[in-house]
């Protein structure tokens, strides 16, 4: 009992206490949310003899997750069964791997990731905006719309074309046995719909359910989370409503604003005590948020005492602030400042370039978090095509990467025309291959090309049955198989490429012995799972947006962008409640110092354009001047509304009409221009 109370205060400790029924714990930024969560759960199997098994955790990130596991664990007894504390998509993943069939669906598919999906779109249609499609595929998959659902809500051509591709998409997934991320969450929901005693012996299963960051839910993970509930009320949500920053991806801020809606008779609690960041950057912090009208309310009190003010970095032009800011990073790390405690953050990418050119001149090395990942890359894509197809041989869109990687004489008219021939007789690529007669192989492709065809599917196969066999020394069969190095020989980039090769190598071996009993697919789907933030490690200091940088913390932190149109972000669909709710999670990532930069001119979109100061400034408290008031709209294109009089309607557009914002809304197939004040969003 000692170990998990020891380091609580009053407001953790009771939130811990509280074990039945629905409880909201208000986590303020640096409040300890980690803690409470993990303290919550030790106390659940430790004190009150709930089994780890009948418990469940999710969170966003692995990241996350890892971190609420090690830091459990470390204050229970040795449990013969842990607690499964998760992602909601591992969650998904896992409950897939049992139940899938039941939509009549194989459980040995693969997760592929944003990149496969966009390819997939590609070769589907590519006159179309691929990002464009692969946004609105996700947008229908959240919302549980059928292609059909979104063929008729369609009111233009231009979607009925996306609808369409939707469509081919969805047969393509199925035919080659591949799921997407969106559907790791809704095809579970749909099972758990479709499947009330499904259902109720899930929920029975799992009597005590946490979720973390509980602000950043969608619409899809609430009614998921109530089905999870079906059989009990015990549902326990830590999450702060100044910290709901992914509108724009679907989140819902009302989920944590109306919880107590959604479960009547939930218990509050308040974490307002802050363990981060000294006092002056609490009272900027505290001071911005003030001014929104959509939160729950709490003020955060800083423990760690008085510190440096917060700095205010003014500059001509972006090119004078890299250089200041690269000086003052260059006396951090000069008097011993670990580079890893300093971060750069940013509203929008495109800021970053200025500030990577001032590094690199100054050379102050820096990780670019958001960059081009290292599963993005090509030599790395290459190989997880190569272990797709070596766990399901019926991967189509994997076989068609590498069949002609190391080469094998194979152009791309070659391939096509192995495709359409494999498409003729309703098989998959890999079938086909594997029996045609060298006859009708000749036909399609060079004679020596269809015995070479026949040795990679020889190879496969034997590849294939040692991943079976002796898991740890199969990246060593693959590699002297295939020669997978040599598709880079000779080329600039060698070196570097196979660098990265051998990384992956040793992150294989590495998972296979700490995991000795996982299987190959297993490796994949933890793969595909990986995000942002876990890059996030080792000596440099780290570049990323502030959406990227939410759950992180650091010594020593600079915003740069502080100008009206870039934090806040002004136009059409901006929400200033939103942009705050960003200003607020950057200003709180910091612990000792916070520097707030801003410049009077920035080289953007191909030329210069003078900017001014954000308005944040003057709201946090930092300077004096007339404070910009305008009525605010939390409203935004996409989403769904309610009139009164013409009932439910989706927003088209967002534009100011003087102090009101006025909003275009479809209404049915008509089209009416209504004040955001006469509706309500759903």
């Amino acid at each position: 009992m000692e170990k998990i109370f020891a380091k609580l205060n009053k407001s953790q400790s009771e939130a811990v206490r509280q074990t039945e029924g629905p409880v909201l714990i208000l986590a303020g930024a640096g409040s300890g949310k980690t803690t409470t969560i993990v303290s919550r759960l030790a106390y659940l199997i430790e004190q009150v003899g709930i089994p780890a098994s009948n418990t469940l955790t999710l969170t966003f990130t692995n990241k996350a997750a890892k971190e609420m596991r090690e830091r459990a664990l470390a204050m229970m007894e040795q449990s013969a069964y842990p607690p499964l504390l998760c992602t909601f998509h591992k969650f998904g993943l896992l409950f897939l791997k049992f139940h899938i069939h039941l939509l009549n669906r194989e459980n040995n598919f693969v997760v592929i990731d944003t990149d496969d999906k966009k390819k997939i779109i590609k070769k589907i249609n590519a006159d179309l905006q691929i990002p464009l499609v692969a946004s609105e595929i996700s947008r229908y998959k959240n919302s549980l719309m059928s292609p059909d659902d979104a063929y008729k809500q369609a009111e233009i051509f231009h979607y009925q074309q996306i609808a369409k591709v939707y469509e081919e998409y969805e047969n393509y997934l199925q035919e080659n046995n591949l799921v997407d991320f969106d559907d790791l969450i809704s095809l579970t929901y749909k099972l758990l719909e479709r499947n009330p005693d499904l259902a109720h012996k899930t929920s029975l299963k799992y009597q005590y359910i946490m979720v973390d960051e509980y602000q950043d839910t969608n619409e899809l993970q609430l009614k998921l989370i109530q089905k999870l509930c079906s059989a009990h009320r015990n549902i326990c949500v830590v999450g702060d409503d100044d910290q709901s920053i992914y509108g724009w991806r679907g989140a819902h801020i009302r989920n944590i604003m109306e919880f107590d809606q959604d479960f009547a008779g939930a218990s509050v609690f308040k974490l307002e005590e802050n363990y981060r960041s000294r006092e002056p950057i609490l009272k900027v912090a505290n001071a911005l948020i003030e001014h929104n009208r959509s939160r729950l309310g709490k003020t955060l009190v800083a423990t760690r005492g008085k510190g440096e003010n917060v700095a205010i970095l003014n500059s001509h032009d972006e090119n004078e602030e890299a250089r200041k800011i690269a000086q003052q990073i260059h006396k951090l790390l000069d008097s011993g400042v670990p580079a890893q405690d300093i971060a750069v953050l940013y509203r929008v990418n495109v800021l970053s370039r200025s500030i990577e050119e001032g590094l690199n001149r100054a050379g102050v090395a820096y990780k670019l978090v958001g960059g081009l990942r290292f599963y993005d890359r090509a030599e790395i894509k290459d190989l997880i095509s190569y272990l797709r197809v070596i766990t399901n041989h019926h991967d189509d869109f994997s076989l068609k990467r590498i069949l002609n990687k190391p080469k094998r004489g194979l152009g791309k008219a070659s391939i096509d025309k192995l495709e359409l021939a494999a498409h003729a007789k309703g098989c998959s690529f890999y079938e086909f291959i594997k029996n045609a007669a060298f006859e009708e192989l000749d036909e399609l492709v060079k004679k020596k090309n269809a015995a070479t065809l026949k040795t990679f599917i020889e190879n496969i196969e034997e590849v294939a049955r040692v991943s079976e066999e002796a898991t740890y020394s199969f990246i060593d069969v693959l590699e002297d198989t295939f020669r997978l190095k040599t598709i880079y020989a000779g080329t600039p980039e060698e070196d570097e490429k196979i660098l990265n090769m051998d990384e992956f190598y040793g992150l294989f071996r590495d998972f296979i012995k700490n995991q000795p009993e996982a299987s190959l697919d297993e490796f994949l789907n933890e793969l595909t799972l990986q995000s942002e933030q876990d890059q996030v490690e080792g000596e440099s200091i780290y570049m990323m947006s502030i959406h990227a940088s939410k759950g992180l913390e650091f010594s020593h932190v600079f915003l740069i962008g502080m100008e009206e149109g870039f934090l806040p972000l002004n136009g059409e669909g901006s929400d200033l409640e939103e942009e705050r709710r960003l200003g607020y999670v950057a200003f709180t990532r910091a612990k000792e110092t916070l520097t707030l930069s801003h410049v009077g001119s920035r080289f953007y979109k191909g030329r210069r354009t003078e900017l001014q100061k954000s308005r944040f400034f003057n709201e946090a408290g930092l300077c004096e001047g007339s404070l910009i008031l305008e009525k605010n709209t939390a409203f935004k294109k996409g989403d769904l509304v309610r009139h009164k009089i013409f009932g439910t309607g989706r927003v088209l557009g967002v534009s100011k009409s003087g102090r009101e914002f006025k909003l275009n809304i479809n209404f049915a197939g008509t089209k009416r221009e209504i004040l955001a004040s006469f509706v309500e969003k759903l």
